[in-house]
């Protein structure tokens, strides 16, 4: 069973040289206007990463965990990496 949310139509008044861009962008990323300009929207309205996220980009990027991988062969990398 697959559960869409229910949508509401809507009108908004754009710049010319805006709604220009934003149709060359839908076009270049093979999208419709009205599902690639809702993507930006959600992801400026609902972008902002949790506490868990925030909490492993910080780990991520303090490189308490990071390790050194050994590239000299395939072996030598999959041991590296425990696998």
């Amino acid at each position: 069973m697959q559960i869409t949310e229910r949508r509401t139509q809507t009108a908004f008044r754009f710049r010319n040289d805006l709604l220009r861009r934003l149709k060359e962008e839908a076009a270049r990323q093979n999208r419709s206007l009205n599902n690639y300009v809702e993507s930006v929207l959600m992801e400026v309205v609902y972008g902002e990463p949790n506490a868990d996220t925030i909490a492993a980009i910080n780990e991520s990027r303090s490189g308490k965990y990071a390790g050194t991988a050994d590239t000299s062969s395939l072996e030598a990398f999959k041991k590296s990496m425990g696998l």
